[in-house]
């Protein structure tokens, strides 16, 4: 499991640098500023899933999970509603990771 870093995205702009999804799922900071961006540049969709470690009357809230298609691309907010407790960042995985690359952007 990789842990993604934040890039600040200024208002000039930014040519973000991605990282190759990982196989084992990565790790990313939460914020109401963050968010997941991921591009898919296979022939078939994946399934992004943000686990939701919380529950509501002790039953467990579902994951977030958003489909992104062939050779397309999604963006996914990083909320404090999925913060890990045990790692303060939130945990992503991935339906599939070849040609799946990945950056967190932070908005001014």
């Amino acid at each position: 499991m990789a842990v993604l870093s934040a890039q600040a995205l200024p208002l000039g702009g930014l040519q973000p640098t991605y990282a190759s999804a990982a196989s084992g799922g990565d790790q990313a900071p939460v914020g109401d500023k963050l968010f997941l961006h991921v591009r898919n540049g296979g022939g078939s969709s994946i399934t992004v899933t943000v686990a939701t470690p919380g529950t509501v009357g002790g039953l467990d809230v579902a994951d977030a999970q958003q489909t992104v298609p062939a050779s397309g691309a999604a963006f996914v907010p990083l909320t404090a509603t999925f913060r890990d407790p045990m790692t303060g960042r939130a945990a992503i995985s991935y339906s599939g990771t070849t040609t799946v690359t990945v950056a967190v952007l932070r908005l001014p």
